[in-house]
C-alpha cells in the first residue's frame, strides 16, 4: 500500500507531535510505501534549520520512508495571527509546490493541528481520487474557544463549519480519545466513520535506566534533592503557573527543572521571578534523543492540563513517555487522561490547585519507596496497552480496509 502522510509538524522538530508522526511512518515503512508532505523545520523557533534554508521544496530519506519538504513562512510559536498564516502558507505551497512532487498514493492521511493542512490534504486526495483520512489530535477550533484565544463569533462559527465540512469530507476520522468521538458524533459525524487509535510509546527509546548525575546537576539537582521535572512544551493549555506555587511547598530539599519552549515561557519565569521561587530553573528545549536521559534523571515527572471542560478528553502523550522510563508520574488532571494514569499506577491531582499538588510533591519527596512501586506499575501497564509499534499496526490495517474497501 501507498500512503501519503501530510502534516505540518515534522522532525527534526522536537515536539509529542513530530515524534508521534516520524514514528508511526517508520513502523509502517517496514511493509508499505510511504511519503510524509511536511514543510521546512522551524517550530518553535521560528528559525529554519540550518541546511534546509534559501529554499521552496526539498526531498529527504529518512528511516526507509520519503519526505517531501515545501516552503512555509517562518514564525516563532507566538501571537495567533501569525501562527495562522505559517499554518495558511505550509497549506498553499503544500497544493501548490508539493502534489506536482508525489507518487501516486492509494490513501492520504492528514494529522490536524494545524487544522488548514486539511485542505491540502483533501486537494491531493480529490487530484489522485483517493481515500481521506483525518487525524484528529486537538479538537480545533473548540480548544482556542475555550482558552480564550478566539472570541469574534462570525469567525468561531464559520471555522466551525469548516471542520466539519473537513471531516464529512474525509472517509474515515482518528481520534485519539472516546471523549473526542463522542464530541464528533454528537455534533453530526457518523459514529462508523470515526475510529479511535490512542497515542502510546517507543518502549526501546523510553525505557528504563540510571540517572545521569551530569544531567541531573545541569538541571540544578544535588546528589541528595528530589529533582521534579516538567518536560515540554510551555503553553497556555498547561497551566504551569501551578507548578511555580507548588514549588514553594515542595521543601528545602526538592528542585523543579522546566524543559522546554513555548509561547508561555517568557511569562513563566517572570512569574517565578517575581514569587521568588529560588528552587525553581528553566532549561531550553532538547533534541528528541536526549529526552530519555532527562526523563531517567528525574525523580518526579508533573503532566499538567488547564481546568477547563475540553481538557478532560485531551491525552497528553507525554505521559506515555513519562511512565515508560519508570519514574514516578503525577498527572494534574481529569476525565480520560486521569483515569488511564490511575490505572497505571500513576498519582491524579485536581488540576490548577498547587496546594494540593505541592502536598503530593512533598509526599512523594520523602518516600523513595512508594515512588519506585508507582513508577514500575506504571511501566508494565504501557507494555500492555500502549506500545507505540502496535498501535501504529492497528491504524495500517485500518487504512487497509479501507483501501480495500
Amino acid at each position: 500500500m501507498k500512503i501519503l502522510l501530510v502534516c505540518h509538524y515534522f522532525p527534526p522538530e522536537i515536539g509529542a507531535p513530530q515524534a508521534r508522526l516520524s514514528e508511526t511512518a517508520k513502523v509502517w515503512a517496514e511493509g508499505h510505501d510511504v511519503q510524509v508532505l511536511t514543510g521546512f523545520p522551524n517550530h518553535p523557533t521560528g528559525v529554519v534549520h540550518e541546511g534546509y534554508r534559501g529554499r521552496r521544496s526539498m526531498s529527504e530519506e529518512v528511516d526507509g520512508y520519503s519526505v517531501e519538504r515545501t516552503w512555509v513562512y517562518a514564525t516563532p510559536n507566538e501571537g495567533f495571527v501569525k501562527k495562522t498564516l505559517g499554518h495558511l502558507s505550509f497549506m498553499l505551497s503544500g497544493i501548490v509546490l508539493g502534489w506536482r512532487r508525489l507518487k501516486r498514493p492509494d490513501v492520504v492521511v492528514v494529522s490536524s493541528p494545524t487544522f488548514f493542512s486539511i485542505l491540502t490534504a483533501w486537494v491531493i486526495a480529490k487530484r489522485f481520487r483517493v481515500p481521506l483520512v483525518v487525524e484528529v489530535r486537538d479538537l480545533w477550533p473548540g480548544i482556542f474557544v475555550d482558552l480564550g484565544v478566539l472570541t469574534n463569533k462570525p469567525i468561531i462559527w464559520l471555522l466551525e463549519r469548516l471542520e466539519l465540512a473537513a471531516y464529512r469530507a474525509a472517509a474515515l476520522v482518528v481520534v485519539v480519545t472516546e471523549g473526542f468521538k463522542d464530541d464528533l458524533v454528537s455534533r453530526g459525524i457518523a459514529s462508523e466513520k470515526v475510529e479511535v487509535i490512542t497515542n502510546g510509546v517507543d518502549l526501546e527509546r523510553f525505557s528504563p535506566g540510571d540517572p545521569d548525575s551530569a544531567t541531573r546537576s545541569a538541571l540544578g539537582a544535588g546528589k541528595d534533592e528530589v529533582l521534579v521535572a516538567y518536560i515540554g512544551a510551555h503553553g497556555i493549555s498547561h497551566g504551569l503557573e501551578t507548578l511555580i506555587d507548588a514549588a514553594a511547598l515542595g521543601g528545602p530539599l526538592t528542585k523543579f527543572a522546566f524543559v522546554g519552549e513555548g509561547a508561555a515561557k517568557q511569562s513563566l519565569i517572570e512569574y517565578a521571578e517575581l514569587n521568588r521561587a529560588t528552587n525553581v530553573s528553566f532549561h531550553p528545549g532538547v533534541p528528541r534523543e536526549a529526552v530519555p536521559v532527562l526523563l531517567r534523571s528525574s525523580d518526579i515527572l508533573i503532566v499538567p492540563l488547564r481546568n477547563l471542560p475540553l481538557f478532560s478528553s485531551f491525552i497528553p502523550s507525554k505521559m506515555f513517555e513519562f511512565m515508560a522510563t519508570e519514574v514516578a508520574v503525577i498527572g494534574a488532571v481529569t476525565g480520560e487522561p486521569a483515569a488511564i494514569l490511575s490505572q497505571a499506577g500513576a498519582v491524579v491531582v485536581p488540576p490548577e490547585q498547587p496546594e494540593v499538588l505541592g502536598a503530593t510533591i512533598a509526599r512523594l519527596a520523602s518516600n523513595p519507596t512508594e515512588r519506585a512501586e508507582r513508577a514500575a506499575e506504571a511501566r508494565r501497564y504501557v507494555e500492555k496497552n500502549y506500545d507505540r509499534s502496535q498501535i501504529a499496526l492497528d491504524y495500517v490495517q485500518c487504512l487497509e480496509r479501507l483501501t480495500d474497501g
